[in-house]
């Protein structure tokens, strides 16, 4: 990938959240989703505490609650499904300002709310400390199959690429009288659609083979030693690490002994 690739959720910084490697964040990542998934949707105090130590994550790692709060509406569709579902879903029925509401579907729709916001509260605190040209690297020492790797590679390095083709074939119509708000004119962007894909399909053959002709054989090597390269994780980085997940799991579990 190309040093001056930019990524939109990636906050530079020094902290040691940033320091870290990237396949010790990658793992802390999923463990504490997982743990945050596996707790009890009924109990109230461990979601608080998922809360307060991202919090202190956020400020150890000189990530600003401003910073993360507009990135987070990507969970608003999933916030207005469970808004529904205390009025839709069956069983036992409690009074909530003079509205008769599911008891199940208050419960779904409070896991869904936080399980939801913390997960994606979570996967920001990884992008925003972590450079997407590192993930490829994490994801070949943690030996992730390298098919998947390669897919992941390409698709940040060229999704950029396509969003600006995208754009200037919209401004193109527009530039020639074509309102995308008109019923009339779905055709013709139905067949913009059509050229980008048919664009991005040959732009992915014209790349394979260049890739092909360079000796790449399908996995990512791992670079270490080349300058701006870090170096594997050790035993140290690993402890501490996954303190976080850590963390993560000994609330997860705390809540399942005490329900």
């Amino acid at each position: 990938m190309g040093a001056g690739h930019y990524h939109p959720l990636y906050r530079e910084g020094s902290s040691a959240v940033h320091c870290t490697p990237v396949e010790v964040k990658i793992v802390c990542a999923i463990v504490t989703v997982l743990a945050i998934v596996a707790t009890p949707r009924e109990m109230f105090w461990p979601f608080a505490l998922y809360a307060a130590a991202l919090m202190c994550l956020w400020r150890y790692a000189n990530v600003p609650l401003r910073w993360i709060l507009p990135r987070m509406v990507i969970e608003l569709p999933f916030v207005l499904l469970a808004v529904l579902l205390p009025f839709a879903e069956g069983g036992a029925r409690v009074s909530v300002l003079g509205a008769s509401l599911s008891e199940p579907g208050l419960y779904a729709a409070w896991g869904i709310v936080a399980k939801g916001t913390l997960g994606v509260a979570t996967s920001l605190t990884f992008a925003a400390t972590t450079h997407s040209r590192d993930l490829p690297l994490g994801l070949t020492r943690l030996r992730v199959p390298a098919l998947i790797t390669t897919i992941l590679v390409l698709m940040l390095r060229y999704i950029d690429l396509l969003a600006g083709e995208a754009t200037r074939m919209r401004n193109a119509r527009l530039s020639r009288g074509d309102s995308p708000r008109v019923i009339h004119q779905v055709g013709a962007t139905a067949r913009g659609v059509g050229g980008l894909f048919l664009r991005s399909y040959e732009r992915g053959e014209r790349v394979h083979l260049s890739m092909a002709s360079r000796g790449f054989t399908g996995s990512i090597p791992d670079m270490a030693g080349i300058a701006g390269v870090a170096a594997p994780a050790d035993s140290r980085s690993w402890a501490t690490g996954l303190i976080p997940a850590y963390f993560a799991v000994a609330i997860a579990l705390g809540a399942w002994v005490v329900s």
